[in-house]
């Protein structure tokens, strides 16, 4: 969804956080609680205009309040966002602590990078919006039980402000259509949406009604009959008016301007330039190949195949597919295999409690196809933890044709996704800030997928040695999927390449389901362009960190110690951990 309101840099479609103050569980340190209050200000902004994601976040008091979109907000979010800016520079020449600076850089910057991103939306974007997907996106984040009860229960109000049943209240599909055509008169060049991504939000929107429609009715909400009846009226209505006439004015040409791209892959954390990206991704893939291919001939010696190419010896270990009813406790099994593994090998410090790993339902399929982490809140947390959420396909087509995944429901093809997803990837990461406690400025506004990636790619390559050699083959494709991201993104998005032969390559050379490659397409193309780059990238960076810091200590290097130290930083950006481990990790090290 394109929109001007306030966000922070979010992992797009990926994960949620959640956020509100502090939990108890860990003693908060000066130093973040100032912080903290800077970062108030920063959350305040984002609450005035997008209350859906301060109440995502946990921020009190907007449980209640919906996006307002009886009028154009642009120009005065313009103003409070260079206000809070100006705040907030104002406390920086005031303040002599270097890591409340190092906070206030953060949050100015992010500040600065929503008015860019903001801009850059307005000049060139008509404002499309997938109501269906973003009120899904409520509801389920509304009634998630780890959502405490008396917060879940605000959800009716909302409703009834969506349908515009609510005194004051129009419905949200009225309005998102007016400011569609207020800005379409304003400026009748606006680039409409890509074709590709009205058609599958279109081909989606059966699904994400009838997932709001589950999730309320096993919820103990009262009364949301009446006003959900109302608004899937409307939202059958609303797409319609989108097949009808803003289909027609969709651009067929996938393609972003080029400073929409470049702002996206910063956004996400990238800070080299899509050529650089595209010359060492494809280094990097032609290396990781030959590994494969070594790998796969080990395999195939074992097996006694008689072809042993690594596409050939993947699609033979695919063939054995778990039986649905086996694959969440084959998930829990690897998971307790892969935690031996990280306790018996000194990898990272693990919590004695168990991780979560739950099937996704057809309307999570649908709103996102890939296997991914939903995290918990990371401030103003009461026990809750993340949970591994793994997809099973893309909803189905204009054709009613569904694509499946076959990538995860094989045996060794659950290795390396349960490091990812699970322990010690991104679970494990989220738990850390939330038992540890980082600033609100380092857990929410300097996050991006360079800084949440980049460990959980590192967490498998930490598992990979001590995996059977098929699981490590795997490991190996999931590497080699990631480099293939990193130069397939932005050769789609500069016209290097077609988005059909993005999927062609992904399902030819990389080994990919033909579902997956399809969602990986569409990540590219306009899910998230310039997101994907991110996974190599951040791996990158923090394996030149690693090395550094092993070239400093060299004995006295301890790689458990490291790890630590690293999840114990929360989501700085890849140049704050380099300095902090040089800084503070290694000498200390060195007194040991």
């Amino acid at each position: 969804m394109r929109t001007t309101t306030w966000k922070p840099r979010l992992l797009l479609g990926a994960m949620t956080l959640a956020l509100a103050s502090w939990s108890a569980a860990a003693a908060e340190p000066a130093w973040v609680t100032k912080s903290n209050a800077n970062a108030k200000v920063l959350l305040n902004l984002m609450a005035k205009y997008s209350p859906e994601s301060a109440s995502s976040l946990g921020v009190d008091g907007y449980d209640e309040q919906i996006t307002d979109l009886s009028r154009d907000l642009y120009e005065a979010s313009v103003r409070d966002t260079e206000a809070v800016i100006a705040d907030l520079q104002g406390r920086l020449k005031q303040e002599t602590d270097a890591k409340i600076r190092q906070d206030l850089e953060i949050l100015i910057a992010a500040a600065r990078d929503q008015l860019t991103s903001n801009a850059l939306q307005r000049k060139y974007f008509l404002p499309y919006q997938d109501l269906s997907a973003m009120l899904f996106g409520v509801v389920r984040g509304m009634l998630d039980p780890r959502v405490p009860k008396e917060r879940r229960q605000t959800l009716l109000l909302r409703l009834q402000k969506y349908a515009g049943q609510a005194p004051g209240y129009r419905p949200i599909t009225v309005l998102a259509e007016e400011r569609m055509q207020e800005r379409l008169r304003a400026d009748p060049k606006l680039l409409g949406p890509y074709k590709g991504e009205v058609e599958q939000a279109l081909n989606s929107a059966p699904a994400l009604i009838k997932g709001m429609h589950e999730l309320l009715a096993k919820s103990d909400l009262q009364g949301w009959q009446t006003p959900f009846h109302a608004l899937e009226q409307q939202l059958s209505a609303y797409n319609e008016n989108v097949r009808q006439k803003v289909l027609p004015l969709a651009r067929a040409d996938h393609r972003l301007p080029p400073d929409v791209y470049a702002d996206n892959l910063h956004q996400f954390g990238v800070d080299i330039s899509p050529q650089e990206m595209i010359a060492k991704a494809l280094t990097s893939f032609a290396e990781i190949r030959n590994q494969m291919q070594i790998t796969a001939g080990l395999i195939a010696r074992e097996r006694k195949l008689s072809d042993a190419d690594y596409r050939a010896v993947m699609r033979t270990l695919k063939r054995q597919q778990i039986p649905a009813d086996q694959v969440m406790p084959l998930y829990a099994e690897r998971l307790k295999q892969i935690e031996g593994l990280v306790r018996e090998q000194r990898i990272v410090s693990l919590p004695e409690r168990k991780a979560v790993i739950r099937l996704a339902t057809p309307a999570e399929d649908a709103a996102l196809p890939a296997p991914h982490m939903n995290p918990p809140r990371l401030v103003g947390n009461t026990g809750e933890y993340g949970e591994f959420v793994l997809t099973r396909g893309m909803a189905p087509d204009a054709s009613g044709k569904t694509l499946n995944f076959d990538d995860f429901t094989h045996e060794a093809g659950t290795w390396t996704l349960t490091a990812h997803e699970a322990r010690p990837g991104h679970e494990l990461q989220f738990a850390k800030m939330v038992e540890a406690g980082v600033s609100t400025a380092r857990a929410v506004f300097a996050f991006n997928s360079v800084n949440v990636e980049g460990w959980a790619l590192y967490a498998e390559a930490e598992m990979q040695p001590f995996e059977p050699l098929d699981g490590q083959l795997f490991a190996l494709q999931a590497r080699l999927q990631r480099a293939a991201r990193a130069f397939l993104d932005p050769m789609v998005n500069l016209g290097e390449i077609t988005p059909e032969g993005v999927k062609s390559f992904l399902m030819d050379e990389v080994g990919l389901s033909e579902g997956m490659a399809t969602q990986e397409m569409q990540r590219y193309t306009f899910r998230a362009p310039g997101q994907a780059t991110s996974y190599f990238y951040g791996y990158q960076r923090l394996m030149e960190t690693r090395q550094a810091a092993e070239v400093a200590l060299r004995k006295q290097f301890d790689r458990k110690a490291f790890n630590d130290f690293v999840l114990a930083q929360g989501l700085v950006p890849p140049a704050l951990l380099r300095k902090a481990v040089m800084e503070e990790f290694v000498p200390a090290q060195r007194k040991r």
